[in-house]
């Protein structure tokens, strides 16, 4: 019998706990070629950013977690390939040189990642092409809908889904043997993994960030407290290791019962729920939408305000804005690539109405920046905000004083972040 040779190609799937699609290839394959490709600043994301790289605390979040995907994946005796390169020709090249019978991908909401996988279906039709929402809650066969039929606003989507259970993904115990590249491929030991940030990546720093969460009385504090702006404590920070697929949703989800069931629930507790819906509803969204997410009119294709000013952009970016709380929030997210949900909606809002930019080029610079970007979730909020998405009324816009007043009302938060750049950002 032929040899059954799997390629994995991982991407926004950073583990091996709950990982149904690596769990599908330890029983289908005989050997197994795991690979990750760097990701890199797109033309179409250089353009609308500005950034020529993504974000050194991204790159640096991003190397952590594949170290430690590599690490868990050492203790089955495999390995995790890695590569700066263009996907598409590099997998490619690995399926004919190593007559590659089953390729598995998670399906992304990332509109590239299913172009790369369509390509190879159309270069090799008779692969076994897997792929599996590694990243969600459901299936898309699991949801009380078709696809098309997405409804219009998160409102509705919640009441269809949040009564529905959910199947535990299953995890993969052995792994079936490596098989050896004969491509040159970047030296594990040589990333960047050093860890001076409050955010390490990876599995196994996301599940003890997880476990030490729920050991606290902090989820039973969450609504109150989510709209802060700075610190570890305000909110469940859990959203960086969602985002790289480090942890499962199902992970957070089956802790947070157990949690309710030991502390009691309350709307707090189902708050953490509920905002995993959200995460959910825009992941669904993307893969509904695909590149109408990169659209200046969004969904509906009424006209989106905003036009573009290179000074404009270039003070809101670097914090030098005639406004405290945006410029504090955006050294912030530059020095950490990290920013509170409270302040993206206020430095979105700025952008899109003081600043009347096209709301594509902050979206995209959060992107270049975000430690926690989902493609889905940062497209949806920003068309949101800008009026051109989900349940598009007129456009958000937030009184940055009165905000400022509420969130920040003696200026510490301002002042943390703006007293010097060159400052150490503890």
């Amino acid at each position: 019998m032929p040899t059954r040779v799997g390629l994995y190609w991982f991407t926004n799937d950073l583990r091996i706990t709950e990982n149904d699609l690596l769990h599908q290839a330890s029983l289908e394959v005989d050997e197994l070629i795991c690979l990750y490709c760097f990701p890199t600043a797109t033309p179409f994301l250089r353009h609308f950013s500005l950034q020529h790289r993504l974000g050194l605390p991204k790159q640096r979040f991003t190397a952590q977690s594949v170290y430690d995907l590599n690490a868990r994946l050492e203790h089955f005796g495999q390995q995790l390939w890695l590569f700066d390169s263009e996907p598409a020709p590099l997998l490619e090249k690995v399926i004919q040189q190593h007559n590659v019978t089953h390729f598995y991908c998670s399906h992304s909401a990332r509109s590239d990642e299913q172009q790369v996988v369509s390509h190879i279906e159309a270069q090799f039709p008779n692969i076994n092409m897997v792929q599996r929402s590694v990243g969600s809650l459901f299936q898309l066969a699991e949801l009380p809908f078709d696809l098309v039929d997405l409804p219009k606003t998160f409102t509705q989507f919640r009441k269809k889904v949040e009564s529905l259970s959910f199947a535990k993904p299953k995890t993969a115990y052995s792994l079936p043997r490596k098989r050896e590249l004969s491509l040159s491929s970047l030296t594990i030991a040589l990333l960047n993994t050093s860890y001076d940030d409050d955010f390490l990546g990876g599995e196994s720093a996301g599940q003890s960030h997880c476990e030490h969460y729920f050991s606290t009385r902090l989820p039973s504090e969450y609504k109150q407290t989510r709209n802060g702006l700075d610190g570890m404590d305000y909110s469940t920070k859990f959203s960086p290791w969602l985002a790289l697929g480090c942890l499962s949703p199902h992970y957070i989800l089956q802790r947070l019962t157990i949690y309710e069931s030991q502390q009691g629930a309350n709307d707090s507790t189902y708050w953490i729920f509920f905002e995993l819906l959200w995460r959910e509803y825009f992941y669904w969204y993307g893969r509904q939408h695909q590149r109408r997410l990169f659209c200046r009119d969004g969904l509906v294709g009424q006209t989106s305000s905003g036009s573009f000013n290179e000074d404009c952009f270039a003070a809101w970016v670097h914090g030098e804005t005639p406004y405290p709380i945006v410029n504090a929030c955006m050294k912030q997210l530059r020095r950490t690539g990290y920013m509170s949900n409270r302040g993206r909606q206020l430095v979105a809002s700025c952008l899109i109405h003081e600043l009347a930019l096209d709301w594509r080029y902050g979206a995209a610079y959060f992107e270049s920046q975000l430690i926690d970007y989902d493609v889905g979730s940062n497209w949806g909020n920003w068309q949101y905000l800008a009026g051109v998405g989900a349940d598009p009324r007129s456009s958000r816009q937030f009184n940055l004083q009165k905000q400022t007043e509420i969130y920040d009302p003696d200026g510490r938060f301002i002042q943390k972040w703006t007293q010097h750049d060159g400052e150490d950002k503890r």
